[in-house]
């Protein structure tokens, strides 16, 4: 029998998943046996798996400091308010919102709340969301094929250098990647019976997904909608109910919190940061939404490539591969778009409501949407949005490599086999050879290693037992071996800023594990080590930009910690009178010395606000170093009109804001406000400079005709 035969499918699938140990059995034996029918090994070796990456995933983790110190002074402040927990306030005074909606925030900041304020206590709910996502992806995969594909399927995600990245630091995009994980697995939970309630729960992880990283969420949602209204096994009409039913809890789950947030009167809540009108639809549709697609981001800093590139890259089919993504995801998207393919001609002809081909399309159809829409986006577009096709890519590659194995003894099924094997190992080598100064003899040990496996997988169904397994071990030992070696990398440096890559450094914008231009980011007190380049797998370290200092080491600790280089933050700022980091604060924050430090701390209690500073990158840093509120003008861009010149002239009558941290962003963006030049300028104009340390502020309560 073959593909084209109508009865086809592929062997030793059932298209019910079988069942489960016995109920009655105790709890640690069903956790260690799973399946009654599983062979002895099976449960055992995903749990040792998932052990290691989450060990894996959490070792070194603290080398990032505060990571994004955007996010972690949000996490701070929610920490010490729960209103500023609620509204995802960048400081806990509630003047601005971080430019996202804070579902990421809010596990992090529990953690801070019961950990304490450290890098550790920010960064650990990511890497148990990369276990979470890993597990998930298994029981997805495991429901439909073997136990060896959910295997393969977890160690691809988990060798995907920007997912040993994201998930290890602090931006959404661990928490967004997890849940559209839990909606395929729903999906296709769905798809083998036509239940209502996995729809209804995928509708609610869209939604909440929604509120992790706005319409981001929603790119899936075409080809999982067109692949249940087709190839549900329940009626037309009631499908289209159901899908009905799944649309309103996603509307419920992601609206809930918008409904609160626009109907809270806005003088009592946080001004939304990332909009120009203080609104979260304006900022959802806008910078968020159609802005990031046609590159009309209001207040952004710059904007799309289009066929030209530009501020963003360039854009166009090629996106994924090119030189500044091309090592963070692609190494096995070849592979991965070969394998959708075999598995769709595999099952085409199976009956309509075959689960095995719904698996292929619902990853399939996920991967592609999400890569066509990032491929061709006009906007803010940065690499690391790449770990949202890894669960995806990993589950292609799982389904697909297995599938094909099974049918080994048809020879199209070893010619794929070989193709992907052949075309991986020679993407590798390009994609190694971008870094030509590390490991420079990895990418001729893989091609040649791949070469031979393709040749052995050819003939796989003439070869013995032994041979034909070795030739597997060496396809796969080809295909991971650059990924691996990448992330690896990954996991032995520290990343900081608002612009992260994987891998190790290539030279290009944000090419490397710093933070793009302006260099390293805030550190936690007492924590020390470089944060740019580890020497991982004998990489060497690399320069910095002009102006761009490393990460010396950890500041003098708030509660008897060690002291190093009497510093609380990132290295020497790029300017002498603020404390402005790279590209004015926009990508990293401030340096933040002891003199500067004790300054803002002293009578703190009495003001509502230590300081304010242009731009959030700015206040974060400055934040972070006291534990103090520090408003942040203009949010995230310097470009936002909060707070007015009138309103902040208004705070520092009242004696709410002690002191002014020149510098920063504040040019007004791409149609930005102004705002922010305009209070700089009155406050230069009228109050007076102090200094510590080598750091200029100005004393909002010292004006100069007093001085």
């Amino acid at each position: 029998m073959t593909p084209l035969d109508p009865a086809y499918a592929p062997a030793a699938r059932p298209d019910t998943p079988p069942g489960h140990a016995r109920a009655d059995a105790p709890l640690p034996r069903r956790i260690w046996r799973g399946r009654a029918e599983d062979a002895p090994w099976v449960r055992p070796a995903f749990l040792a798996l998932l052990l290691v990456i989450t060990l894996a995933y959490f070792w070194n983790l603290s080398a990032s400091g505060y990571a994004n110190s955007f996010y972690s002074a949000a996490v701070q402040a929610g920490s010490r308010s729960w209103k500023a927990f609620f509204f995802g306030s960048l400081d806990a005074a509630n003047a601005i919102t971080v430019d996202k909606p804070p579902a990421t925030l809010w596990p992090m900041a529990l953690s801070v709340r019961v950990f304490g304020l450290s890098s550790w206590a920010i960064l650990a709910p990511q890497v148990v969301m990369a276990a979470a996502t890993a597990g998930v992806l298994y029981a997805t995969v495991r429901r439909r094929f073997s136990a060896a594909a959910g295997l393969i399927t977890m160690a691809v995600f988990a060798l995907t250098p920007v997912a040993a990245l994201m998930f290890r630091f602090n931006n959404p995009d661990a928490l967004l990647a997890l849940l559209m994980t839990v909606t395929v697995h729903c999906v296709l939970r769905a798809m083998e019976k036509g239940r209502t309630k996995w729809l209804v729960w995928a509708g609610v992880a869209v939604g909440s997904a929604f509120l992790s990283k706005t319409l981001q969420a929603f790119l899936i949602l075409p080809p999982l909608a067109v692949l249940y209204a087709v190839f549900a096994p329940v009626p037309v009409r009631k499908r289209f109910g159901q899908l009905g039913l799944s649309a309103l809890a996603m509307v419920v789950a992601g609206g809930w919190w918008v409904a609160v947030v626009e109907l809270w009167p806005a003088s009592s809540r946080p001004y939304i940061g990332g909009s120009q009108n203080n609104s979260f639809l304006e900022l959802t549709f806008g910078y968020n939404g159609l802005g990031r697609i046609n590159g009309e981001e209001t207040g952004s800093v710059g904007g799309g490539g289009g066929r030209g590139g530009g501020q963003w890259g360039e854009t166009g089919i090629g996106r994924m591969f090119n030189s500044e993504v091309g090592a963070q995801i692609s190494w096995l998207l070849p592979a991965a778009l070969i394998l959708l393919v075999a598995g769709i001609w595999l099952t085409w002809r199976v009956r309509r409501t075959d689960t095995a081909r719904a698996a292929f399309l619902a990853w399939g159809g996920s991967l592609l949407m999400t890569a066509a829409v990032f491929s061709f986006m006009a906007g803010i577009f940065h690499q690391y949005y790449t770990v949202a096709l890894a669960p995806y890519l990993a589950a292609l590659i799982g389904m697909g490599a297995t599938v094909l194995w099974e049918e080994r003894a048809h020879w199209w099924a070893g010619a794929a086999l070989a193709g992907t094997v052949a075309v991986t190992a020679y993407w590798a080598y390009v994609l190694l050879g971008r870094t030509p100064d590390y490991q420079p003899w990895l990418r001729t040990a893989v091609l040649a290693t791949g070469l031979v496996a393709a040749v052995g997988l050819l003939l796989a169904a003439r070869l013995g037992r032994r041979l034909a397994l070795l030739t597997v071990v060496l396809g796969f030992a080809a295909s991971l071996a650059g990924p691996a070696a990448y992330t690896v990398s990954t996991l032995n440096t520290g990343h900081q800023g608002s612009i992260v890559t994987a891998g190790p450094s290539s030279g290009g914008m944000g090419g490397g594990p710093g933070g793009g231009p302006g260099g390293g980011g805030m550190r936690p007190p007492g924590q020390g080590g470089t944060s740019q380049q580890g020497a991982g797998l004998g990489q060497p370290p690399t320069g910095n930009p002009p102006g761009q200092g490393r990460n010396q080491g950890g500041p003098p600790a708030r509660n008897g910690g060690p002291a190093q280089n009497g510093r609380r933050g990132t290295p020497p700022a790029t300017g002498e009178r603020g404390g402005a980091g790279g590209m004015g604060g926009l990508l990293n924050g401030a340096s933040v010395g002891s003199e500067a430090e004790a300054l803002l701390e002293k009578d703190a209690d009495a003001y509502t606000w230590a300081a304010a500073a242009i731009g959030s990158q700015n206040a974060a840093s400055y934040q972070l170093a006291t534990e103090e509120p520090v408003m942040a003008i203009g949010g995230f861009n310097g470009s936002d009109p909060s707070p007015t010149l009138a309103q902040f002239k208004k705070y520092v009558e009242d004696g709410r804001v002690h002191y002014f941290v020149p510098g920063g962003m504040g040019g007004g963006g791409m149609g930005g406000s102004g705002t922010a030049s305009q209070i700089s300028s009155w406050v230069e104009e009228t109050f007076t400079e102090v200094t510590a340390g080598s750091a200029t502020f100005y004393d909002l309560t010292r004006p100069k005709t007093d001085s």
